[in-house]
């Protein structure tokens, strides 16, 4: 029965809105306090600040590096060396990125042969019977023979079938070998596009001639667009210390933001730069921390033998990171946002019929004022209970 009159009542009844009049200082304060907050919101957030009145749309980008820079070394294994662009970024070019490496470890007249592993707690023997061959495992410089083999006066391990000699990596040099990587300087040529306005620009902006590009060096008080970056400076705004992360490597981004209000002049619409470190340098986690890899330089010894210069680089990468949105007016999501904010207003309303009907003194004066139930006038009745008003 109960289910057959709800289903009743939603079949044939008709709900119409009633306006009442409510004479309450509390009430009205309440009622034009909500509006007024609204009014704030969609003209100071929603258009002032959020710019709801633009169409938006996001960047694409395309990137180029260049990086440059010279230093010296003196050691008692190369002698003097020159080291230059071509030695030291690896490899020459990469999409939004260049590695520069600072420091290194050379494994020198490397040839195919069999030598004595590297001694750890898998490749110590006394004997033959502690060395299988065949055997590899995730860390071998080579294949076991199954002899057991001076490594020198006081250690014998495990021969392997290898490059040898094989690479010892136990420390790694420090300070960085090289150290004036934080004098090289890095230009970034950054183009953009925004395809939905049409609109394009790039970072050398057409205020900066050829001889300012050849002398000057970002800084962000001075020079804040200038593309020529010097990586020291670069460390050193992400709160880093170059000759620290030098040792090891690790990873950078230089972020340029083009955030563009185009109902203004394309000359407003300039980069900002910033730097922020992205390996994670956490003291209490200190496995494998930095950035290296390992490549060769192959050639043919002077008795035509196949020999290499096995290199382990560690070096910082820099991550070039493009973001940005572009607005400007539009019809379409200017009358969306205002329809919005309008119907916002409703809120105001249900607000205050909920303090008039539930938590006022003359809460059951004000629901029989509001509320009128009305019969149907073909029936011959005119009202059942409510107002006679």
């Amino acid at each position: 029965m109960v289910s057959y009159g709800a289903f009743h009542s939603f079949l044939f009844e008709y709900d119409t809105p009633r306006i009442v009049l409510i004479r309450s200082r509390k009430v009205g304060l309440i009622n034009r306090g909500v509006q007024l907050a609204i009014l704030a919101y969609v003209i100071g957030w929603v258009f002032l600040w959020e710019k709801g009145y633009q169409e938006t749309d996001s960047v694409v980008s395309s990137v180029t590096t260049k990086v440059k820079g010279v230093t010296l070394t003196n050691t008692s294994t190369l002698g003097a060396m020159i080291w230059d662009v071509a030695d030291y970024v690896i490899p020459p070019q990469e999409e939004n990125t260049v590695f520069v490496m600072t420091n290194v470890i050379l494994t020198l007249n490397q040839h195919q042969g069999r030598c004595p592993e590297l001694p750890d707690d898998e490749t110590e023997c006394k004997g033959k019977n502690n060395c299988v061959p065949g055997y590899v495992s995730t860390h071998s410089n080579g294949i076991q023979t199954g002899e057991c083999v001076p490594y020198n006066n006081s250690i014998k391990t495990c021969e392997v079938f290898a490059w040898c000699p094989v690479e010892d990596d136990y420390h790694v040099p420090k300070p960085a070998f090289l150290q004036e990587a934080e004098n090289f300087t890095i230009l970034v040529k950054n183009n953009i596009w925004y395809p939905k306005f049409n609109f394009s620009k790039r970072n050398i902006l057409p205020t900066i001639n050829s001889t300012y590009l050849k002398n000057c060096i970002y800084d962000s008080q001075t020079d804040p667009f200038c593309p020529i970056f010097r990586l020291g400076k670069i460390v050193e705004a992400a709160e880093q210390n170059f000759q620290e992360m030098a040792v090891e490597g690790g990873v950078m981004a230089l972020q340029i933001n083009w955030d563009c209000n185009l109902d203004r002049a394309a000359s407003h619409c300039v980069p900002k730069y910033s730097f922020r470190r992205l390996d994670n340098k956490d003291s209490a986690h200190t496995v494998s921390p930095g950035y290296n890899f390992r490549f060769a330089k192959y050639y043919k010894d002077s008795n035509g033998t196949d020999s290499r210069t096995l290199v382990k680089a560690y070096g910082i990468r820099f991550d070039i990171i493009v973001f940005g949105k572009a607005g400007k007016f539009d019809v379409i999501p200017t009358m969306i946002n205002i329809g919005s904010g309008l119907a916002l207003f409703g809120v105001a309303t249900v607000l205050c019929d909920i303090v008039v009907l539930y938590c006022m003194k003359k809460k059951y004066y004000y629901r029989e004022k509001k509320y009128k139930y009305v019969e149907d006038y073909e029936l011959g009745v005119s009202e059942t209970y409510g107002t006679n008003s």
